[in-house]
């Protein structure tokens, strides 16, 4: 068993079955930003996309149906886009207020 797979294993120990939502940031080449941003806004799985300044370039907001179904999505989905040099994942562990709506966290 390789580590990536001992990897999947404690994840999905950890966030189960459950839904997980991400916020996935994006380097890419300045000249294919906005192509790159278009193609990504066109998954499904995308809720929001935005092309930002600062030390990266396109933000994304995403619902998976599992952890396996994230990783899945990146390695298959986002890394073949011709442009993308970086993507770092950062998956929401408590939502506090989302789209102008606060959640009560308990």
């Amino acid at each position: 068993m390789g580590e990536g797979s001992d990897l999947d294993k404690v994840m999905s120990d950890y966030y189960g079955e459950d839904q997980v939502a991400a916020i996935i940031t994006i380097k890419a080449d300045t000249k294919e930003a906005e192509k790159i941003a278009t193609q990504v806004a066109k998954f499904e799985l995308i809720e929001d996309v935005f092309l930002v300044t600062g030390d990266t370039d396109i933000i994304a907001k995403a619902r998976f149906e599992n952890y396996a179904g994230l990783k899945d999505f990146v390695l298959k989905s986002l890394a073949p886009i011709n442009g993308i040099k970086d993507t770092k994942t950062l998956m929401v562990v408590t939502t506090y207020k989302e789209r102008g709506v606060p959640r009560v966290v308990e």
